[in-house]
């Protein structure tokens, strides 16, 4: 079962587009939170269609992880683009792919070595 399936999936179709590539059809439970297992629930929208504050590639995203405080910055990106100096996070790690598709003001289960972690969404900016 996914942590964060009782939330819809939204990807634009130009993204889906992109990321096919990159997962697999077929899921694995030790997979769970993996691009694979959350792009086969997704919901495929037009571009022109997808909501401004909704996260997709190339969104620049802020999440306040909820037992803590702490508040990340990060922006989503295809992994040959991906910088961690420039808080540029793979697609491909566990946290973009459980954040994907998701929107502002929404809460996201992440699972990290150490047990589970609830971030809640406190901005997303559209790429230009």
């Amino acid at each position: 079962m996914n942590l964060n399936e009782k939330n819809p999936v939204i990807i634009p179709e130009e993204d889906y587009n992109l990321l096919k590539p990159h997962f697999s059809k077929l899921k694995q439970p030790e997979a769970e939170m993996s691009l694979s297992a959350e792009l086969s629930r997704a919901v495929i929208i037009k571009n022109e269609a997808f909501p401004p504050h909704a996260i997709r590639l190339n969104s620049r995203v802020w999440i306040t992880e909820e037992q803590t405080g702490q508040v990340m910055e990060l922006s989503i990106v295809l992994p040959q683009y991906a910088n961690i100096k420039e808080k540029k996070i793979s697609v491909l790690t566990p946290i973009a792919a459980a954040l994907i598709g998701f929107r502002k003001g929404e809460t996201v289960k992440w699972k990290v070595p150490g047990g589970l972690k609830v971030f809640k969404i406190t901005e997303v900016v559209a790429p230009v």
